[in-house]
């Protein structure tokens, strides 16, 4: 499969590929659809250098198509002094879903984890999302029992 697929680092220029997808993915969770509001954040995090955004393609030139992506944004752990990535976003479009592209995406993550010398990866997902847990056990993530999560949103 990875000889038909690729992943690419996303830069500025790959933005109009990835805008459908981030737009898709945010509908997925129930935000209303904002394909320019979805630029506008995308390119603020490139142009920003506030996060590495990792997509999965098909094809060249005009042809090429995105089919997936993965946000990741820096963080650090006090405790072991090191620096860790946030999985913030994993989605693969429906109309391709279970090829083994989200694993394909966790993998490149990893890699690219490794490659920052990093202490590694953290990522949360909603409870009912149980494709994607199964998913992210099958490539080694541990869910954490022992921890609550809190937020403060305004």
């Amino acid at each position: 499969m990875m000889n038909k697929y690729r992943i690419e680092r996303v830069v500025l220029d790959d933005l109009e590929r990835l805008i459908p997808l981030f737009d898709e993915y945010r509908v997925f969770y129930g935000a209303a659809s904002d394909r320019d509001g979805a630029r506008t954040f995308l390119a603020d995090r490139l142009k920003l250098n506030e996060s590495v955004i990792l997509m999965v393609v098909e094809g060249e030139g005009d042809e090429k198509r995105a089919w997936g992506f993965t946000q990741l944004y820096p963080s650090f752990s006090s405790i072991s002094m090191q620096r860790l990535w946030i999985l913030n976003d994993l989605f693969v479009t429906a109309e391709i879903r279970g090829q083994g592209l989200g694993a394909i995406l966790l993998e490149s993550a990893r890699d690219y984890a490794v490659s920052t010398n990093t202490k590694g990866l953290s990522l949360t997902t909603m409870t009912e999302n149980v494709g994607a847990q199964r998913l992210y056990e099958a490539q080694g993530y541990i869910r954490d029992d022992e921890f609550y999560t809190y937020n403060l949103f305004f």
